[in-house]
């Protein structure tokens, strides 16, 4: 599923104007993508959320490698990366915006819990269009079922976009053969442009 879950909880006043000023190319509200705004047709980064869901559903899978102080999320679509501090730091008080947030990590005992904040708005939550804010805050909940079952549950918190906290119903990935390595899958703006003439423009009857 590339949402959360099938039901978000209410908008705020502000959720709900920034989500209908947002024109998604997938679901019910979907518009021919040359007459869309989704991040995505000018290859901007898709956000640690976003980024999520699609390794969750799509072919591009997701490497996770640990170290002594670190674990890091390796993502093929967007040849992207996060990492999640676990040396005990708690989140910073104050620090700058970035698309894939600030994490760290922590177990309680066979569970993996990482907490996030500091997340650019500029990314859309999934491909329908969902918004979010700069104050948005992420837990993310990772505990291995057996040796090739990962299992992930995460809750949102968005005061400004949302009126409840926005709790995902539980995902579930699986261990790729060892003869699946991680591609070079850049976003290349220079293609997505050309693709976008060639193709999107004509397809949406828009003529630059």
């Amino acid at each position: 599923m590339l949402t959360l879950s099938q039901t978000p909880p209410p908008f705020t006043p502000l959720g709900k104007k920034l989500f209908d000023a947002n024109k998604p190319s997938y679901g019910p509200r979907a518009v021919p993508p040359a007459v869309g705004n989704d991040p995505m047709g000018n290859c901007d980064p898709l956000g640690l959320v976003r980024n999520l869901l699609l390794e969750l559903v799509s072919v591009y899978p997701m490497e996770i490698v640990q170290t002594r102080d670190r674990v890091f999320q390796f993502f093929e679509w967007g040849h992207s990366y996060r990492q999640v501090w676990t040396d005990g730091r708690p989140l910073p008080k104050d620090a700058d915006l970035t698309f894939n947030g600030i994490s760290t990590g922590r177990w309680e005992g066979d569970t993996f819990v990482v907490t996030s904040g500091f997340f650019d708005d500029r990314s859309w939550l999934d491909h329908f269009g969902m918004p979010h804010s700069t104050e948005m805050t992420l837990e993310e909940r990772y505990r291995r079922l057996d040796r090739d079952t990962l299992e992930l549950n995460m809750t949102l918190t968005d005061p400004k976009i949302f009126t409840a906290p926005w709790v995902s119903e539980r995902k579930v990935m699986k261990l790729a053969p060892r003869s699946r390595e991680i591609a070079e899958q850049f976003c290349v703006p220079s293609q997505e442009a050309e693709f976008n003439r060639i193709v999107r423009d004509p397809a949406g009857g828009v003529v630059r």
